[in-house]
């Protein structure tokens, strides 16, 4: 089952790099990007409610705690959004995409704390890869034509740091209560938030723009199916597996702007591409713990 929930996590971070594509048409239209994570988030709350809906009475939970880690996903998830467009009015795109992926870095030590997962080097390894490659794809190694100051810094890593607050929410909430009502908790948290922080006026603007059209496929894709993916995926992955395997993300991302936006990828970029892509085809291939003690169980048994 690990295999599958590695796929579904690759799938979900597939549809968040489509997603971003959408995103950026719609910011150059002028759109303000907290109101764009705003119809996303609020189009995601739509299709998990629906789907809360039609499987209600199994849906509710008598526990606190689920409530709790479902709410601090969607904690997780406003604040990784908006820390990320701080850091890119602070620096630059390319700077907070840098940062935000820190996230696999604050997992793996939360996780180590926590005696949730154990240290080795071959997570470590990974880590530096995936790092490297996202250096190299965003760009971020050519420091003479970056300009960051500690605001963009702490900003950055403040958005890396709600990610992980992300993925362990996830994780937990769905150990304890379904996905539906896990995913509609924690995108009714992210509305609630990002409500207070978006201009109302241009959100109401939305719905009579010619736009509305893309601002529901990218809230649909982007929140609707995605989600569904990864809350189910991430039941079968580690913490520190679906973080490195979700940077699928910036190279879907960076392919949909080189296939239909007209963007242009350097040698450089693509190497990155490549380091990622290998970095996370080792990485789902890779038996787990659990799966190496329950072979050697087998072939004991058939001795």
């Amino acid at each position: 089952m690990r295999s599958v929930g590695v796929s579904l996590v690759i799938l979900a971070a597939i549809c968040w790099g489509v997603s971003g594509g959408i995103a950026d048409i719609l910011m150059n239209k002028g759109w303000d990007p907290i109101v764009i994570s705003l119809y996303r988030g609020a189009v995601g709350f739509a299709c998990f409610f629906v789907w809360f809906l039609l499987r209600f009475q199994q849906n509710w939970s008598s526990s606190s705690r689920f409530y709790i880690w479902s709410s601090l996903a969607g904690v997780g998830v406003a604040g990784n959004f908006t820390f990320y467009f701080f850091t890119i009015q602070a620096s630059s795109v390319a700077v907070a995409s840098t940062l935000m992926y820190t996230a696999p870095v604050f997992v793996l030590v939360i996780s180590f704390l926590l005696r949730i997962e154990r240290s080795t080097w071959f997570k470590w390894g990974c880590i530096s890869g995936v790092l490297i490659g996202v250096i190299l794809l965003t760009g971020a190694y050519n420091t003479n034509s970056l300009s960051v100051g500690l605001l963009g810094v702490a900003s950055g890593l403040a958005a890396g740091l709600s990610y992980a607050l992300f993925i362990f929410g996830f994780k937990n909430a769905s150990s304890i209560g379904k996905p539906q009502i896990t995913l509609t908790i924690a995108f009714f948290s992210f509305c609630l938030i990002l409500l207070f922080i978006a201009d109302m006026d241009e959100a109401a603007n939305v719905m009579t723009s010619n736009d509305i059209g893309l601002f529901l496929i990218l809230g649909v894709l982007g929140a609707g199916v995605s989600f569904i993916f990864y809350v189910v995926g991430i039941q079968w992955t580690a913490p520190t597996t679906a973080s490195m395997v979700a940077m699928v993300e910036p190279v879907t991302a960076s392919l949909f702007g080189f296939l239909l936006i007209g963007d242009h990828l350097t040698i450089i970029q693509l190497f990155g591409i490549a380091i990622i892509l290998v970095t996370v085809i080792v990485l789902s291939m890779k038996p787990s713990p659990s799966s190496i003690k329950s072979t050697d169980k087998r072939k004991k048994k058939a001795v």
